[in-house]
């Protein structure tokens, strides 16, 4: 048996062929298109234009060429594009596995460049392989709250993204068409396949024919049970993280995530939460009664609110889900509170044309401690800074004495334990 992986024979499987990695690259080539767009909306809808503690990612140039406005409906807008992102993220890692396997011949190929356009297309294998690599495993580390990776999750996934639909799209502008003819041509995709055209036909070889073994081992699966087996494995996948976007019994089926499993606590605050008081410093002297005033400035003015002040504005209520970048959400929640854009008219802004925001919080350290909101979210009716939830005061961790809720909005935008309001140009 030949010892070296750059020979043809040492890759033995008859699994591998162009119709097994033809089936794979279709269904990449459909999922990693919806992962790139509903990542594309997940850093829009940050608003990273709108102000420097928005955007994580610095320096992005022409690669910000896409964004808008994010809108403020249908209020479970982020929790279906996030979700989606994230459980098809993982849905996707057999897949991904399953066609790095049928291809692995490919990358000890020798030599390596045969000439300047072959080493082209080497050279975008690498970024390719690399960057699916990357990307896969940056995102399943935030969803596990992992951070071991150097520097921001947001600036590397977001420049990995990039990178990696750079070499995708070369790749699949050069191999799609290929790929539609390999299904096409074989009706019995479990028939043995040639190592290349038949003797004597003139028929030029073709890329993929170097993937099928000269020398196969008798097969103990089919293709298609091949292809049930990885599909099965993205089924799981999906069926063990996709309830950590729900409340009450499917959040338990999340084993995968840490936001699955029972609810913490129970009544009205006792549903999902992502950082603690205790996590964020936050103590109960200073969310006291009388050590606690909202600060809200604008217009040249500023007013003090204590919480009882607060309570004695007109409140509004209004029913929001909560949904976050790792994919989890919750359900809709009765929130009551003052108005946004009534808090704007404090300090002098007519209703209609309240403008941005910058809210401050109590925490001292932690991403989006300072986040913006965008003027077309304050003027939403159902955006309120809460005091209640669910029909009783705020809990320490969902933000009391007060906290944003917008529709739609990204979960780290909906400020906890806020301090200060500025209303006016960011």
């Amino acid at each position: 048996m030949p010892r070296s992986p750059s020979s043809p024979a040492f890759w033995r499987s008859p699994l591998r062929g162009p119709w097994f990695t033809s089936v794979l690259g279709v269904v990449l080539l459909v999922g990693i298109t919806v992962l790139f767009v509903t990542g594309l909306l997940s850093y829009a809808a940050y608003n990273p234009n709108l102000s420097p503690v928005n955007d994580k990612t610095p320096d992005k140039g022409i690669l910000g060429f896409y964004l808008f406005s994010w809108p403020t409906g249908p209020v479970w807008l982020y929790r279906l594009t996030q979700g989606v992102h994230v459980t098809l993220g993982l849905a996707l890692i057999p897949v991904l596995l399953a066609k790095l396997w049928s291809v692995v011949p490919k990358l000890f190929e020798l030599p390596p460049a045969r000439s300047l356009a072959h080493a082209l297309e080497r050279l975008s294998l690498l970024l390719l392989v690399g960057g699916a690599l990357f990307e896969f495993t940056t995102g399943v580390l935030n969803i596990q709250l992992d951070y071991v990776f150097p520097g921001s999750f947001y600036t590397l996934h977001f420049y990995g993204a990039w990178v990696f639909i750079a070499a995708f799209v070369a790749h699949a502008v050069l191999r799609v068409p290929a790929a539609f003819r390999n299904l096409r041509r074989m009706r019995h995709p479990d028939e043995p396949e040639a190592a290349g055209p038949p003797a004597g036909s003139g028929e030029p070889a073709r890329p993929e024919d170097a993937l099928v073994s000269p020398d196969p081992l008798p097969p103990t699966v089919s293709r298609r049970g091949a292809l049930g087996f990885v599909g099965g494995g993205s089924l799981l996948l999906a069926a063990t993280s996709a309830g950590h976007g729900f409340d009450g019994p499917l959040r338990d089926t999340a084993l995968l995530a840490p936001h699955g499993g029972a609810e913490p606590g129970s009544g009205p605050g006792g549903f999902q939460i992502n950082k603690t008081a205790a996590s964020r410093g936050i103590t109960a002297t200073e969310t006291s009664d009388e050590a606690w005033r909202l600060v809200v400035t604008g217009n040249g003015r500023t007013v003090r609110l204590s919480r009882d002040d607060l309570l004695r504005l007109p409140l509004h209520s209004a029913a929001l889900p909560i949904a976050c970048v790792e994919g989890w959400s919750t359900s809709d929640q009765w929130w009551r509170g003052v108005r946004l854009r009534d808090l704007a008219g404090l300090v002098g802004y007519e209703t209609d044309a309240a403008p941005d925001v910058l809210v401050e919080s109590l925490q001292r350290h932690g991403a989006f401690r300072v986040a913006a909101l965008r003027d077309n979210q304050v003027r939403d009716p159902r955006s309120l800074l809460a005091l209640l939830v669910n029909g009783e005061d705020l809990t320490p961790d969902h933000g009391y004495p007060a906290r944003v809720i917008v529709p739609a909005a990204p979960g780290v935008l909906n400020t906890k334990w806020v301090a200060r309001m500025t209303f006016g140009d960011l």
